[in-house]
């Protein structure tokens, strides 16, 4: 029994991550920004190791998301 998916083309791929990343890359600078303002208005630096994890990961998962053209779809 073969599969009745299509052959994926690597010659894309670049342009894949390329995209992924511009469309994710606004989103994880203003976490960030937002995460030095808020250490900039004397929150304990130890809290930038709780807030970071979750802006790099739904950014990690987006990217992947993207990537793999979620938004292409059906």
């Amino acid at each position: 029994m073969g599969s009745s998916l299509p052959p994926q083309s690597t010659t894309d791929e670049p342009r894949n991550r390329r995209r992924a990343a511009l469309y994710v890359l606004p989103f994880l600078l203003i976490g960030l920004f937002y995460l030095v303002i808020l250490i900039w208005w004397g929150l304990d630096p130890l809290w930038g190791f709780v807030i970071l994890p979750p802006i790099l990961g739904v950014s990690a998962i987006a990217w992947v998301a993207f990537r793999h053209g979620f938004d292409r779809q059906p």
